[in-house]
């Protein structure tokens, strides 16, 4: 992942990686790697796909980068953290709302990520387009953080099938 060195992105997102809030995302664990990790990965594709495909590019870097903004940490219990699977993005969505102004795109990208398992339909293509980024990359990041580790025809197996679930 490459956005280091992508200047456009880098000024979408730069009020978002410099709030003082958001740093707390790179010391909560997320899938075996830090949430700010995570938030990054899904943000820079989902604006590369966004971009290709000419969508709002910007409302999905920073709705993307915002969807699991939450400070529920580490702290949690287990049944806690899977509980928190079915009500995150309410979460995520109030504190965005708490530190940025956000428009009517970035505010369904945070609160329908989760669709089907969140009963919030994403109303826009750019929130459709950051549901799939989420659950390909989280899915994988899963499978990492349970070390299964499957050759490339199987992780491209499970891409397909994470596809075809979505849809």
């Amino acid at each position: 992942m490459s956005y280091s060195n992508d200047k456009e992105y880098k000024r979408i997102v730069k009020e978002i990686l410099r709030n003082s809030e958001f740093k707390k995302m790179y010391y909560i664990e997320h899938h075996g790697i830090s949430r700010w990790e995570h938030l990054l990965k899904i943000s820079y594709y989902s604006y590369k796909i966004a971009k290709k495909i000419k969508l709002d590019y910007v409302s999905v870097a920073r709705g993307a980068l915002l969807h699991d903004f939450y400070l529920d940490g580490d702290e949690r219990s287990k049944k806690r953290k899977f509980l928190d699977t079915f009500s995150h993005p309410k979460k995520a969505l109030k504190t965005s709302l708490d530190n940025f102004t956000l428009n009517e795109i970035e505010q369904n990208i945070i609160i329908s990520h989760m669709y089907p398992i969140y009963p919030v339909i994403p109303k826009f293509k750019e929130s459709i387009l950051v549901d799939i980024v989420d659950k390909i990359i989280g899915g994988h990041e899963m499978l990492r953080e349970y070390k299964c580790k499957f050759k490339y025809r199987f992780n491209y197996l499970f891409v397909l099938l994470m596809i075809f679930i979505i849809n």
